[in-house]
């Protein structure tokens, strides 16, 4: 017997199409939890681009130290500061909101 198609839901895990009827509507049925799940991978890539720009920022300025700070590496750090900070700040403050609105929602659920 064919178990039925595969689909891979927002936690990652790969489940048949006939696994268990009786489980919630994920993320694929409920389209605020689709929404919710595409801002927080969202923001998961814009905080993991603005902690690399702080990264690679404090990088270049140990490497400018003993470069005696080069024209390039100091326009490249004040670069690298701005752009990070630019997307850091919203993908927090979503983040926040998204972890927030499914703790209330969890917290109104019968079950939960």
């Amino acid at each position: 017997m064919h178990p039925g198609p595969r689909v891979r839901h927002s936690l990652g895990v790969e489940r048949s199409d006939r696994d268990d009827a009786r489980t919630p509507a994920g993320p694929e049925e409920d389209p605020v939890l689709r929404r919710r799940s595409q801002v927080l991978r969202a923001t998961s890539a814009g905080q993991r681009f603005g902690y690399s720009c702080f990264g690679l920022a404090m990088v270049l300025y140990f490497i400018g130290l003993v470069a005696q700070f080069p024209q390039w590496i100091v326009t490249t750090i004040v670069v690298l500061m701005v752009a990070g900070s630019v997307v850091l700040l919203p993908a927090i403050i979503f983040s926040y909101a998204a972890k927030a609105a499914a703790d209330e929602e969890a917290e109104e659920s019968p079950h939960g």
